[in-house]
């Protein structure tokens, strides 16, 4: 090869390599960057404000005997999911339930919005006047795995759902990915606490916590305030 010719291939080579710098960036100020993980373009957000939104409205239509809002134009796709509401400066949980059961979000979205802030047995049915205080979470559950043992997940990053014997039966209790992160939480205490939340009363020993069968699973969540909610929807009806 002569050396015009080498010049020439370095060259190109260089804007090649400049070529690919330049797309990467193209790529990232567009919000699809690669993975890290896996040198992939992240799988898009499924949830979103307008899931809580839509909780907040079937919540006031229940509490005001109005007829429910027609369907949203969100996605309909089946995910199991939880509802979440807090309270106040300080968040204080005021109702959480959902599904491991994938269910169709329209659907799933309206029922658990009246199951968790209704039927949640550790507190009374959320009121009318509460409603200016609220917070909604809305999480929808992906990724589940059966764990190697009660310690194989990772706080801040895994939910937990636990199964261990009671009686002649199996009892389950779960905690979403932010609670223990939350709570400060090592690992170790929130399987303790996940016990008492299930329903274990004896003495928590080590031979029993071995007895626990573990899925983690992951979660996509939107929150939105009260006050946000209101100016969402003085901007626009989302459906």
């Amino acid at each position: 090869m002569s050396k015009e010719e080498s010049k020439k291939e370095k060259r190109s080579k260089k804007h090649e390599k400049h070529e690919k710098e330049v797309a990467v960036v193209h790529h990232m100020h567009n919000g699809i960057g690669p993975s890290l993980s896996n040198g992939h373009a992240e799988k898009p957000r499924v949830v979103c404000s307008d899931m809580c939104c839509f909780c907040f409205d079937i919540l006031i239509c229940h509490l005001t005997s109005t007829q429910s809002p027609r369907n949203p134009y969100f996605t309909n796709e089946e995910y199991p999911l939880f509802v979440t509401w807090k309270i106040g400066r300080d968040r204080r949980l005021r109702g959480c339930m959902g599904t491991f059961t994938a269910k169709k979000l329209h659907k799933g979205l309206a029922e658990y919005s009246i199951t968790s802030s209704m039927k949640d047995s550790r507190f009374q049915p959320i009121s009318w006047e509460e409603v200016p205080k609220l917070e909604c979470g809305v999480s929808l559950l992906t990724n589940f795995e059966r764990a190697v043992d009660y310690m194989d997940w990772e706080i801040g990053c895994h939910g937990i759902q636990i199964e261990f014997p009671a009686g002649l039966g199996v009892k389950t209790a779960t905690y979403l990915p932010e609670v223990a992160r939350e709570q400060g939480w090592s690992k170790l205490q929130a399987i303790d606490s996940l016990l008492r939340k299930g329903g274990y009363k004896d003495t928590i020993t080590e031979e029993f916590r071995l007895k626990i069968k573990l899925t983690r699973y992951q979660s996509e969540k939107s929150i939105l305030t009260y006050e946000d909610y209101c100016k969402l929807r003085r901007r626009h009806r989302p459906y």
